[in-house]
C-alpha cells in the first residue's frame, strides 16, 4: 500500500514502463508493481525486474535476479534484460540491518540510499523517478541534499499506510539533472 500511495498520484505506475524493485524480498512491491502494470488478461504491459541478495518466491510477470545490484555479474544479467534500455522508475524499499547504535545505524542507512541513488543515476531514463526508502535520523538531511545534486525533485512522502511513530519515510524523486 506504501508503494501505491506514493507513486499512484505522481501517475507514475501504467502499463507500458520498465521498473526495477532494488531489494525486492520478500516481493510485496513486485506485487504492487504487477497489479499495476496487469493488462488484459493480467499479463503485464512493460517490465518489472526485481534485485535482491535474499531469495524471493517468483511472481508471474516480474524478473528475478539474486545477488547484490553493484556486483558486475548481476549488473551483466540486468544489462541483457534490459537490452540496452533506460528505466522509467527504480523502487527501492531497502533497509540496512540496524545495530541499535545510532552513529553505524545512521552510516548503514546512508549507505544504502547512497547506493540506490547511484544505481538511478547509471540506469533511469532522462524523466524517470526513484522511490526510496530512508529513516530519519543524523543522515537524513545529507541524503537529501545528494539526492537534489542528481535529480530536478525531490520530496517526502509518509505514506498512510507507514505507521505514525515510525522513523520510515518515503523520497519521490524525480527527473535526472
Amino acid at each position: 500500500f506504501k508503494l501505491k500511495e506514493i507513486a499512484e498520484p505522481e501517475g507514475l505506475l501504467k502499463p507500458g514502463i520498465k521498473v526495477v524493485d532494488l531489494g525486492s524480498a520478500p516481493g510485496s512491491w513486485s506485487q504492487v508493481l504487477r497489479e499495476a502494470l496487469a493488462g488484459p488478461g493480467g499479463v503485464v504491459q512493460g517490465r518489472i525486474i526485481a534485485l535482491d541478495l535474499l531469495p524471493m518466491e517468483p511472481i508471474a510477470g516480474v524478473e528475478f535476479i539474486q545477488g547484490a545490484f553493484r556486483d558486475d555479474e548481476v549488473l551483466a544479467q540486468l544489462d541483457t534484460l534490459l537490452g540496452g534500455e533506460k528505466l522509467d522508475l527504480v523502487v527501492s524499499d531497502m533497509a540496512p540491518n540496524l545495530s541499535g547504535v545510532a552513529s553505524a545505524d545512521s552510516a548503514r542507512i546512508e549507505h544504502v540510499c547512497e547506493l540506490a541513488i547511484d544505481f538511478s543515476l547509471n540506469h533511469l531514463k532522462p524523466n524517470g523517478a526513484l522511490i526510496m526508502k530512508i529513516f530519519h535520523g543524523s543522515s537524513y538531511s545529507g541524503v537529501v541534499h545528494e539526492m537534489k545534486k542528481v535529480f530536478k525533485t525531490v520530496s517526502p512522502r509518509k505514506p498512510k499506510a507507514s505507521r505514525d511513530r515510525s522513523r520510515e519515510t518515503f523520497l519521490l524523486a524525480k527527473g535526472l539533472k
